[in-house]
């Protein structure tokens, strides 16, 4: 029992952990939507200081990496320790869940990699810069959408364990 209490215990704290990767996650989409709207005022700029934009691409791209990475290893824990405490269809819905979520990140990643911003001109700038936030903030929305609705039955499992000791 004290076992069981202990890993709903490390879950709660990882939960703070996530979110403070969802929070730099956001903050780098704020830089990224700053340089665009730098470069929306000044149209010129985009052409004289392409590396710029370039640099905040590969920083956008490395924090949604290690975004990535860390709820894999998050959701690996889970995935190894919430069976017995889940139960079937729980655990079956948890594992969906981790299951869009990944895929939502993979696919996001791709694009920004894959996403080609120099040369382009200012209103295809500002459609990728659309697409490019559309998906962020889908990732976003996913991320504290499931870490909420998995406090909430990590709490009652803390509540209910609390209360056999």
């Amino acid at each position: 029992m004290a076992d069981n209490l202990a890993i709903v215990n490390r879950a709660i704290e990882e939960h703070h952990t996530i979110r403070r990767h969802v929070k730099l996650l956001g903050d780098s989409m704020s830089d990224l939507e700053a340089l665009f709207s730098l470069q929306k005022a000044r149209p010129d700029w985009i052409l004289s200081s392409p590396e710029t934009l370039s640099e905040k691409q590969v920083n956008l791209q490395q924090t949604i990496s290690t975004l990535g990475d860390g709820l894999k290893n998050h959701f690996s824990f889970e995935e190894r320790l919430f069976p017995p405490l889940f139960g079937e269809l729980l655990m079956q819905a948890l594992l969906l869940e981790h299951s869009g979520i990944k895929k939502q990140i993979e696919e996001t990643e791709s694009f920004v990699a894959n996403t080609k911003l120099e040369g382009l001109s200012q209103r295809e700038l500002l459609a990728k810069k659309t697409q490019i936030q559309q998906r962020i903030e889908g990732i976003l929305q996913l991320v504290e959408e499931h870490a909420g609705r998995e406090e909430t039955i990590l709490k009652m499992l803390k509540t209910a364990l609390e209360a056999k000791k």
